[in-house]
């Protein structure tokens, strides 16, 4: 399921969400929205630190929208019930701003 980045910017505000940054540490450092950073590569070994999250809202974002969009059908074939990847990435997010 995809989410606008006009939506996660409503979103962003609320608690009961974690939004995840698929993309690696240097990018991150670049410029990133505070989301947490787990690079895609690093996903299935960060599974154990996810488990509360199960039935959590999780949006799950990258650059461009690619990495995201495949960290997204990993948590789900992994048991995660509502993960959604931002369209566009950050790119698009940030030309929203």
């Amino acid at each position: 399921m995809m989410i606008s980045p006009s939506e996660l910017k409503a979103k962003l505000t609320q608690d009961d969400i974690l939004v995840i940054d698929v993309r690696e540490p240097w990018e991150y450092e670049e410029h990133n929205i505070g989301a947490k950073n787990i690079p895609l590569a690093n996903l299935p070994h960060k599974l154990d630190d996810l488990a509360d999250h199960k039935d959590s809202e999780i949006i799950v974002h990258c650059q461009s929208g690619k990495r995201s969009n495949q960290a997204m059908k990993y948590l789900c074939k992994q048991g995660f019930s509502n993960v959604k990847s931002v369209e566009g990435g950050l790119k698009a997010y940030l030309e929203e701003a």
